[in-house]
């Protein structure tokens, strides 16, 4: 039981720093290559497009062939995304081929892995196991862009290479240690429209579904656009980058660990209202960039009010959805999903016409999305338990 969690464990912080090594070295990439910065959001948004769309179709495959076997098929394919990525690094079509296989096995990897949890484990267990597969994915967002940024700072190529090989890796180690499970029935399959989601819909709580796509929405637009403008105002290099990013991932997981869990009951509304001013401030400071040290200083700002507004909104959307906890969580997933899909092609596309627009439109985003809070606060159609 211990082996194949910490094996699962590997396996999401695997995918997700899969996710996260790529940001300092894209940009880069494009720019030596003279490709449109257009680009960047386009190599990011096609990976999320590929993920969120196939979900369903490998949820009904793990079911079938089983949940180790379509976990070894996503580790191959994903191994393979990352080597395709190394080999054919300045042939921009091949980039787009290696994202799409690499969204297509990353949500192969994310249903069965989920499913193999699900099996696994009891209803008094689950969350304990859900909040491990969790705090793996936090940490490989924290060290996916360093990782990416201090190798990419001696070969572009060598990041993916390192992935490819870490992955092939745990695929042979999975083939021994992973035991197929006993399937469940009661255990929740991943679908596009989480079931009893247009009745939820109904209810106020849909204001903080909305609400949770803008956060995200904002939150990809920065990943995908803060190295290619911190490239024209301070010639920031990969290295810099990673460690930029590594260190406002210390600072979400401070806000969630430290700051959020002090959070009273009833008081979400106002935290959230704080979230998105600080939020606006991050972006307002990326315009004012002159060094290195402005430049983290502001990530750090907008990552404070990004992630206490990202935890505080799925808390109370999970609080407002009347017990329907599985599918607040699926549509908070999707709402995620589509802002990751949005949000890159969004602003990189700002960036083409004027590289500080993008950050101006997304601090007015954020002063907005203040106002469904309070439409939020002021409906009465609430499926809330009292």
């Amino acid at each position: 039981m211990k082996k194949a969690i910490l094996l699962l464990m590997s396996v999401q912080f695997l995918v997700y720093l899969g996710f996260g090594i790529i940001i300092p070295v894209l940009p880069e990439v494009v720019v030596q290559q003279n490709w449109d910065e257009i680009h960047v959001g386009g190599l990011l948004t096609v990976y999320s497009l590929a993920s969120f769309f196939t979900a369903p179709f490998w949820g009904m495959l793990s079911d079938k062939v089983g949940r180790k076997q379509l976990i070894l098929m996503g580790l191959v394919g994903f191994s393979l995304s990352f080597v395709i990525f190394s080999l054919f690094i300045d042939n921009l079509a091949m980039l787009y081929f290696s994202r799409v296989v690499g969204g297509l096995f990353s949500g192969a990897l994310y249903t069965a892995v989920t499913g193999f949890v699900g099996d696994m484990s009891s209803e008094e267990d689950r969350n304990k196991y859900m909040g491990l597969m969790g705090m793996s994915i936090g940490l490989g967002f924290i060290f996916g862009p360093a990782i990416g940024g201090m190798l990419g700072h001696y070969s572009l190529q060598l990041p993916f290479i390192a992935s490819a090989t870490l992955i092939a890796l745990l695929f042979i180690y999975a083939s021994f240690v992973l035991k197929e499970p006993t399937k469940r029935k009661d255990t929740n399959k991943r679908a596009l429209v989480p079931k009893g989601a247009t009745k939820m819909l109904q209810y106020r709580v849909r204001y903080l579904f909305m609400f949770s796509f803008l956060v995200t929405f904002m939150l990809a637009g920065v990943e995908a656009t803060f190295q290619l403008f911190q490239i024209g105002r301070i010639q920031i290099t990969p290295l810099q980058i990673g460690y930029l990013f590594m260190f406002s991932g210390f600072v979400d997981a401070a806000i969630q660990g430290g700051v959020v869990r002090r959070i009273k009951n009833g008081s979400e509304t106002t935290w959230l209202i704080g979230a998105q001013i600080v939020t606006a401030m991050g972006m307002l400071l990326f315009t004012l960039t002159a060094n290195l040290f402005m430049a983290g200083f502001a990530l750090c700002v907008f990552t404070a009010g990004n992630a206490l507004a990202r935890t505080c909104v799925v808390s109370l959307s999970t609080k407002e959805s009347g017990g329907q906890y599985g599918t607040a969580a699926g549509l908070s997933y999707s709402m995620d999903n589509l802002g990751r899909i949005l949000g890159p092609l969004f602003f990189t596309w700002l960036f083409t016409i004027q590289s500080s627009l993008g950050y101006y439109t997304s601090a007015a985003v954020a002063v907005f999305s203040i106002s469904l809070i309070f439409i939020f606060k002021a409906s009465n159609k609430s499926l809330r338990l009292e």
